[in-house]
């Protein structure tokens, strides 16, 4: 038999066996992984000087020069032409982790580290005249707050090991026929509710952690931008945000199937008690 045929067969001996809770593990899975990899890599992104891990950050600021934009509101729009000769032609860029920051040069290189101090020592005065590295520094201490993510984690994976203890599909011969039946036994009450509470418990603080790292993040980079106007731009980090509302989003699923399994569950008991 060729290995395609082989695994094909395999995987239509698999499918009877594979239970609604399988998904939901699955699926969860997948958001632990996606969680673990954003806040590694945003806690290695900007603390480790690999040519491709700084790539992954919250927000970013960096000196460019752009035409300015003026409003009627600007008491004083001549400051951009102030602020523009202080700036002259640096390229400084300093990217924000969750625990760090990554700073590049002219010559592109990153220098990360989890301490800003010793960053601001590496480079000269004329590299960072607005002090990026000190802006970019306080919202990183001030504004970011990765532990609800990190709890998430955690209940996720409780959530995991509960849905993993739920009694699988099987067959057993009838003792009165001698054929082989399919059983699929409903797991305990006590642990689908539990696994529900550990889910949504997860799903909340993972959407409140994105939303809040995600708003601020926005909020940040518009008020670096309009203070440094034709001088200063400021950008968020998608790949961060794409990750965690995607996680938000599967943990979501596993909640709201996890909630149809139960009031299912509840629904076939109360029939056939009547």
């Amino acid at each position: 038999m060729a290995p395609g045929i082989g695994f094909a067969v395999g995987i239509q001996r698999l499918i009877p066996f594979i239970g609604y809770h399988h998904i939901l593990m699955i699926l969860i899975a997948i958001a632990i992984i996606l969680l673990s990899w954003l806040t590694a890599l945003l806690l290695a992104g900007c603390s480790s000087s690999s040519p491709l891990i700084p790539g992954i950050f919250l927000i970013d600021f960096y000196y460019q020069t752009y035409t300015p934009t003026y409003d009627p509101a600007q008491v004083d729009p001549g400051v951009t032409a102030a602020i523009a000769n202080i700036v002259g032609q640096t390229q400084l860029e300093v990217r924000v982790g969750y625990f760090g920051l990554c700073i590049a040069s002219d010559a592109g290189n990153y220098l990360c580290s989890n301490n800003a101090t010793l960053l601001a020592e590496q480079i000269s005065i004329d590299k960072d005249p607005m002090n990026l590295i000190w802006v970019a520094n306080t919202f990183k201490n001030s504004v970011v707050f990765p532990w609800l993510i990190i709890i998430a984690i955690i209940f996720a994976f409780l959530c995991f090991l509960l849905l993993a203890s739920f009694p699988g599909w099987h067959e057993e011969r009838d003792r009165a026929t001698g054929s082989e039946v399919d059983v699929k036994p409903f797991p305990s009450r006590p642990v689908s509710q539990s696994a529900l509470a550990l889910v949504f418990i997860a799903s909340v603080f993972v959407l409140v952690s994105v939303l809040w790292q995600h708003t601020a993040s926005v909020a940040a980079a518009q008020v670096a931008q309009d203070m440094g106007n034709g001088s200063i731009k400021s950008g968020v980090g998608t790949s961060a945000m794409v990750l965690g509302w995607f996680s938000f989003a599967l943990l979501l699923i596993v909640t709201i199937g996890l909630l149809v399994m139960i009031l299912s569950i509840h629904l076939l008991d109360r029939l056939t008690d009547e």
